[in-house]
């Protein structure tokens, strides 16, 4: 054990469920109710992974799954439909100790992509795989399969209807699946066009990891890919540094590098972690016209969160702390 982690024997797990127009009363008190309970469950999960003495990686592993089995959230079960009436679905991990990454995008097959981002990193000399080719592979090492319609939602075709519709743009024919009943249960509400999920650990041994999944954007055409697979823009983690996840307008986590800015503020500039995070959100990202947020955690303890938009679903725990749930701007 490192001499780090001897000093803090401490762990901590940030989560989030996307950032965007998340305003109070907008959502009815049975909707608000169903976030915040299903934000809990998440980071209850990946603490108790944590307080056993389980590894970053494993409780990011094991709390994104739920998020990617919850229909409320944008990613694998309730993913958005592209123009094609298809879902693609992409997700990156970070291991912060040995800054090994793993990543894919526009899966269509495979249950959990984070599983398969982790299994690419782990199982596989490279770091990106995309399309059929990740869904081949995921496979070949025994992940889960499912038909594409095990993905698809009511919710998420209206919201395709009447995006498309919005902009002209021809509607596809519907895909199987949405002849069961909606998993949502009319509990989910319209984030706008920045849901995805992420979570970031830090364990016992003094080790971070991150972790993002994500169905993209409604709507999305010509194989759009966003931040949430990119290792530096939507995900980092660095033991020497801090570990984030980001959520928001792609184009721009991208054009910023957001999650490894942020690093690279707290590791050369010495800045704290939440002060970095403001500094590239609220300034940065603000500056160059891209919204959203992002959750961190560095290997001393530090937590943070900073989203520019008017909500983000997310939550975080730490070894004697209670959990802290949030959805609007104005809670700490």
């Amino acid at each position: 054990m490192t001499t780090q982690a001897q000093a803090a024997q401490k762990w901590a797990i940030v989560v989030h469920g996307g950032a965007g127009t998340i305003d109070r009363g907008q959502l009815r008190p049975e909707q608000e109710a169903a976030y915040r309970a299903a934000l809990a469950k998440v980071v209850e999960a990946g603490a108790t992974v944590l307080d056993q003495g389980g590894s970053a990686l494993d409780a990011v592993e094991t709390a994104i799954h739920l998020l990617e089995e919850d229909p409320l959230f944008n990613s694998a079960r309730g993913a958005v439909f592209t123009a094609e009436g298809r879902i693609e679905l992409d997700a990156s991990i970070m291991d912060g100790a040995s800054l090994a990454a793993g990543a894919v995008a526009g899966v269509t097959r495979t249950r959990s992509p984070l599983s398969l981002a982790r299994a690419v990193m782990e199982r596989s000399p490279h770091v990106m795989m995309v399309g059929a080719g990740a869904d081949a592979f995921s496979a070949s090492q025994g992940l889960e399969q499912v038909d594409p319609s095990y993905f698809a939602t009511h919710r998420r075709w209206r919201s395709l209807e009447n995006y498309l519709k919005a902009h002209d743009l021809p509607v596809p024919a519907k895909p199987p699946g949405l002849e069961r009943p909606d998993p949502a249960n009319g509990l989910a509400h319209d984030e706008g066009k920045h849901g995805t999920v992420g979570v970031v650990a830090l364990d016992l041994n003094g080790d971070v990891a991150a972790g993002t999944s994500t169905g993209g954007t409604t709507g999305k055409q010509w194989g759009r890919v966003g931040d949430s697979p990119i290792i530096g823009a939507g995900t980092y983690a660095s033991n020497a540094a801090c570990a984030v996840s980001a959520t928001g307008a792609g184009e721009y986590f991208i054009r910023l590098t957001v999650a490894r800015d942020i690093a690279a503020l707290v590791e050369l500039k010495g800045m704290s972690l939440q002060a970095a995070a403001d500094e590239v959100v609220q300034n940065k990202l603000t500056a160059l016209g891209g919204d959203g947020g992002i959750i961190a955690v560095a290997p001393d303890g530090q937590v943070a969160w900073s989203f520019n938009t008017s909500g983000m679903y997310r939550g975080r725990a730490a070894k004697g702390e209670a959990t802290s749930i949030g959805i609007y701007k104005d809670e700490p």
